[in-house]
């Protein structure tokens, strides 16, 4: 038998995760840099959560972006923290609602607004095309679909595209009511 030494760890100076290991470029495989819910648990959130302990603990968790259930557990929407921010839930305090009354299902982007890329068309597709798509609809993320077998397959986020390509990616959303709503109170 082998024996063994046990080292301090104070010579140890990165934290290893998968993505370390494969390299991403534009020109990579787009299924290379989507969450695909076959290998990774999707990240959800009940409708029913309090907005403001939703937030909580999306920040605790360094979660950007949930995926919204029913209490049959099938998506209704997505929640980002961006939705979840100061300003939203000012605005709607504004419209009579209490902080504390707020729910998830209050301010998430519901399924019909959600934007989607067929899992096929993604996999004869490079990350540069995803890349391009999100910039040109001013989406953060879209979920991927599988129409052949009718489910949700997986989710693909800009800052994820952003994080393995080591470049910041800028996204330019269409103005909202909310951004709207802003403007005009910031010149009253």
């Amino acid at each position: 038998m082998k024996k063994l030494s046990l080292l301090p760890l104070d010579t140890v100076e990165h934290l290893v995760q998968p993505d370390d290991f494969h390299e991403v470029t534009v020109d990579s495989p787009a299924v290379t840099i989507f969450t695909d819910f076959k290998q990774h648990m999707p990240r959800v959130i009940e409708a029913d959560t309090p907005a403001v302990q939703a937030g909580y603990m999306m920040r605790k968790a360094h979660v950007r972006l949930q995926l919204v259930v029913d209490n049959s557990n099938e998506l209704i929407g997505t929640i980002s923290l961006k939705e979840l921010d100061g300003q939203h839930l000012q605005i709607m305090q504004n419209q009579g609602f209490s902080r504390q009354s707020m729910l998830v299902r209050d301010l998430m982007i519901p399924r019909r607004e959600q934007k989607v890329v067929d899992y096929q068309q993604l996999l004869d597709a490079t990350v540069g095309d995803v890349l391009d798509a999100l910039q040109l609809n001013g989406s953060l993320h879209c979920l991927v679909v599988d129409h052949q077998a009718h489910h949700i397959r997986g989710i693909i986020a800009a800052s994820d595209i952003a994080r393995r390509l080591h470049i910041p990616v800028e996204i330019e959303k269409p103005a909202t009511f909310v951004d709207i709503f802003k403007a005009v109170n910031d010149m009253i």
